[in-house]
């Protein structure tokens, strides 16, 4: 077996990497919006914080 016979899969390689790649790109917009809520939140406790000691 060489390698490109491998990522051909028997002719469902398109569909198994296809997958895979879906997969990897959903997990990395749920860490990257993950990231971005908790900033926000972490912003808003801040301010909230800043105007009750005011």
């Amino acid at each position: 077996m060489n390698w490109s016979e491998f990522f051909a899969m028997n002719g469902y390689g398109f569909y198994v990497w296809g997958s895979y790649g879906v997969a990897l790109l959903v997990f990395i917009v749920e860490i990257l919006m993950v990231r971005h809520r908790r900033t926000l939140a972490l912003r808003q406790l801040r301010l909230l914080n800043e105007s009750g000691e005011a």
